[in-house]
């Protein structure tokens, strides 16, 4: 990609710190939204409660990476954060949408933020971006979520759904939370252990969205997987293979429903999603197999 201005959401996070700095380092101009009164001269004020964007801010963008929403694991799933999980992304989503379709001349591209949990528990059972929705809350959250963009859309803008998997990382996230368990000899599966989890390294998120933004034959769902989906028994032996560490502990599933309430389901539920529209667009994976995964995040 040539040089180009850029406009990153959630650029605080996981993901969007690690692709500002990859996008910066190759020369790109990135505008980072966000919430609080500004601080930089990069920064663009924004509030995705009151659905405002200044618009303005966005202006020259080639394109706009939106990865904001309150975080699935940061607290137990009540009422009051389940709404608060939903309107984060379902209302933020809008109005960057909203904005992006108001420019006079928009980006060519809004990539926006989804999550794996679109497809439900799938089991056993392989699925690519044409699959339908499973059930549950975080299923609802998503198809809401994705919805949301319909301004851009309408707009002509071309826009890219990145439905993303468990981020393996020593930085943040659920693998965050992993890397000191297993170091510390603590770590084991969740539950029977037989849940897929469609894992990718930080790495290759980072890369697949920045191909997402240079390629312009890839709109719609993209699923932001590596290509081989492992069960939760084996992250646990890859964990404890990689880091040297013994795996003996075990959580049951009525302990894991008791400590973190709602939120059990989701890493108990089974998701074994595969990167369709990426391979068939050209992507390359650096790092595929999960032993190869965890060994990068600790590098």
């Amino acid at each position: 990609m040539q040089r180009s201005r850029i406009a990153v959401t959630g650029a605080s996070g996981l993901i969007g710190r690690a692709l500002v700095h990859s996008l910066r380092a190759d020369g790109h101009e990135v505008v980072r939204l966000v919430r609080r009164p500004l601080e930089a001269a990069d920064e663009v004020r924004w509030d995705p409660a009151r659905q405002y964007v200044d618009v303005a801010g966005l202006a020259g963008c080639e394109a706009v990476v939106h990865l904001a929403g309150a975080g699935v694991g940061d607290r137990r799933w009540t009422e009051a954060y389940r709404k608060e999980i939903r309107d984060s992304r379902v209302l933020g989503t809008a109005a960057i949408a909203e904005a992006v379709a108001s420019l006079d001349v928009p980006p060519r591209v809004l990539v926006s933020g989804s999550a794996v949990g679109y497809y439900g528990d799938t089991g056993e059972r392989a699925v690519d971006e044409s699959a339908p929705p499973g059930d549950g809350f975080l299923s609802d959250v998503c198809v809401e979520w994705e919805a949301a963009t319909g301004a851009a859309e309408e707009a002509g803008v071309r826009t890219a759904l990145v439905r993303t998997g468990l981020v393996v990382s020593r930085q943040g996230g659920a693998w965050g939370r992993m890397f000191p368990l297993f170091r510390a000899g603590l770590g084991g599966r969740l539950g029977s252990g037989r849940q897929y989890w469609s894992f990718i390294s930080l790495h290759d998120t980072v890369a697949a969205l920045r191909h997402i933004v240079d390629t312009e034959s890839v709109s719609g769902p993209v699923n932001l997987t590596a290509p081989e989906p492992v069960t939760n028994r084996e992250v646990t032996e890859a964990m404890g293979r990689v880091l040297r560490r013994p795996t003996p502990f075990a959580v049951p599933a009525p302990a894991l429903r008791m400590v973190l309430g709602g939120l059990a389901e989701d890493v108990l539920s089974s998701g074994r999603v595969l990167p369709g529209a990426l391979l068939g667009s050209g992507f390359s994976f650096a790092f595929p197999r999960i032993d190869d995964a965890v060994r990068a995040a600790l590098g």
